[in-house]
């Protein structure tokens, strides 16, 4: 069975592509984007974890 870790990151407001796509090359898929109540951006982010002993 696939497992998978989490990142939860703030998205400055001017740069939000270069962020997302830095953690895209880091093997980060995003999952969904939200705005808080001050009016800021937070991404949430999955990566799959490897199965220990599976061929790479």
């Amino acid at each position: 069975m696939q497992t998978w870790e989490y990142y939860i990151t703030p998205l400055p407001l001017h740069t939000p592509g270069v962020i997302l796509g830095n953690l895209g090359t880091q093997g980060w898929e995003l999952v969904q984007v939200t705005v808080n109540a001050e009016g800021g951006s937070v991404a949430y982010l999955k990566r799959p974890i490897a199965a220990e002993g599976a061929d790479a």
